[in-house]
């Protein structure tokens, strides 16, 4: 049976930095392993067929140059393309824009490993009240689903039960997890501790709505 929080200790978590020609970037990387071909890996994570059985429902035109959409969330454009390895987008919410950065890496015949970068400017302030887990609870909570198609065995959460499972006592606990998680992360980056586990309360109350310690 799929394990929330086994999987969400599976994955392995990074915060660093990026100069871009707009300045200094903030870098935010989720890591983790799979038993899955890098070829399969990359498919799950391109093929436009296969994205809404764990992530969320995608439009546009998934190539080279293309606009992607999903919905309810992010939309952007495909920067840079090199099946089955290595893709970049734009990530556009609202009026900001980010960049996304994937990475696959085969291991070997029966394994291959994903490392995503979400690379964002981020003002001092809102880094200080939410550190990295603001976008970094959001990203673990797709490889939760990432994880369970790829273990193809039916159990885990689908799309169209995220909801539900988020407001559950498991769902809150794997976020909170998630954000203590990143919060170790920021600290490892050289963040304050006070500071870090700070953040990452106020980001665990901002996902699950539990209040602030």
């Amino acid at each position: 049976m799929f394990d929330a929080t086994e999987q969400i200790n599976a994955v392995q978590r990074a915060v660093g930095s990026r100069t871009l020609e707009a300045g200094e970037a903030r870098v935010t990387t989720i890591s983790q392993t799979y038993q899955a071909t890098a070829e399969d890996l990359w498919d799950a994570c391109t093929n436009a067929e296969r994205i809404p059985r764990w992530f969320l429902p995608i439009s546009g035109d998934l190539r080279l140059g293309g606009k992607y959409e999903l919905q309810g969330n992010a939309h952007g454009v495909i920067e840079s393309c090199e099946p089955p390895h290595r893709f970049t987008a734009t990530w556009e919410y609202g009026d900001e824009v980010s960049w996304i950065e994937v990475r696959i890496t085969g291991i070997d015949d029966e394994r291959a490993r994903l490392d995503l970068d979400h690379i964002a400017h981020v003002d001092q302030d809102r880094w200080a009240q939410f550190g990295p887990g603001a976008v970094g609870v959001g990203w673990d909570l797709g490889l939760l689903g990432l994880a369970a198609h790829l273990a193809g065995d039916g159990s885990g959460v689908t799309p169209e039960q995220s909801a539900e499972w988020s407001a559950s006592a498991e769902g809150r606990q794997a976020m909170e997890l998630s954000s203590r998680l990143w919060g170790a992360a920021s600290i490892a980056a050289g963040t304050d501790a006070d500071e870090a586990n700070a953040a990452a309360a106020r980001t665990t109350a901002f996902y699950t709505g539990a209040p602030a310690v």
